[in-house]
Parts: structure tokens; sequence; C-alpha cells
């Protein structure tokens, strides 16, 4: 019973992490990445698409993401939609493809960036503790049964809040990791 508590736990830790990665992709660091471009989308014959499902995009050096969409008559709704997500950059629109050419990071961007980085690791630990408290009232669920002792209820309180403290540092780990990746000139 409490093993399966443990497990949901765990299972909804592991998805949290896993959303703060992706969150840390949208960060810009001294190599632009293709996640920049993750969370935008675009109409595509009046449903909302994401970029990725209607072009290729690519990185075809550190600083320039280029955009190549499969239907050209895409082109100007692409570059409408870059336009709007406010990326820090201007779309170039050269007829074929879309291009985002990113100027180099200075101190103040990077540290802008590790400040955001800090602040997805506060609300993952948000998201951890909201877990925990899941868990606990799964716990409380068993006590009220009375199927187990108290000094297993008592066990199982303590053990959760070990896997809390475990997702906590891990994500204390990463966003100390990705702080010295994106201050590192």
């Amino acid at each position: 019973m409490l093993n399966e508590v443990y497990n949901e736990q765990k299972a909804a830790g592991d998805r949290a992490l896993e959303g703060l990665k992706r969150g840390f992709g949208t960060l810009r660091s001294g190599k632009v990445s293709v996640n920049i471009v993750d969370h935008i989308t675009v109409d595509y014959y009046g449903s909302q698409t994401p970029l990725n499902q209607v072009a290729t995009v690519l990185t075809s050096d550190a600083s320039t993401i280029v955009i190549t969409p499969w239907e050209k008559n895409m082109l100007k709704t692409i570059t409408a939609a870059l336009s709007a997500a406010n990326l820090g950059v201007n779309p170039t629109n050269d007829g074929e493809c879309v291009k985002l050419f990113f100027p180099p990071m200075t101190h103040e961007d990077r540290e802008k960036s590790a400040k955001e980085a800090k602040a997805m690791g506060e609300k993952a630990k948000v998201v951890i503790r909201n877990i925990r408290k899941d868990a606990n009232d799964g716990v409380k669920k068993i006590e009220k049964d009375k199927t187990l002792s108290e000094d297993e209820i008592k066990k199982g309180y303590d053990e959760v809040q070990k896997i809390t403290d475990n997702y906590i540092a891990k994500i204390d780990d990463m966003v100390k990791a990705k702080e010295t990746e994106l201050l590192k000139v």
C-alpha cells in the first residue's frame, strides 16, 4: 500500500525533473539551441500547430537558427509567429527559409538567463512539494483505514519526506549546473 504511494510520488517527481530539463532547454546559453522555438505555434490551416511540425528547425552555426517550412506559403505565417514570440531577435525571411540571428550574449544576458534558471528551479520545487502533499494525503488515507500500525505510518511519512528531499537536492544540483553553464564565457 505504501509502496504505491512512493511509486506515484517518484513517477510524479521524475515528470517534474523532465519538465525542468525542458524548461532549461528554452534558455539561451552561449550556443543557440533549437529548443528556444519549441513553444512557438503557427496557424496551419486553421489550427495552432507547433513550429517543428510544419518546418525543419536547425542551427547552422552557434548563433543562427534556420527554419525551412515544408510549404512555401507558410513563410509569412512563420515569420509573423516568430516576431510575435518576442525572442529578442527579428526573423529574416529570404523567400526560402526564415533565419534568426542571435547576437553574442553579454554578461547581463547570461545573468538574466541564470536568474530565469533559478526561478524555474523554484517552480519545480513547488511542484515537488505539492507532490509531497499528495503523497502525505495517500498515507493519511491508509492511516484512516487502520490497515497499518502507527510505526509503519510514521515510517511512511518519513519515507515521503526522504523522497521529497532527494528530488529537491536533484533540482538544486540541476540549477547549479545550469547556472555554471550559463555564466561560463
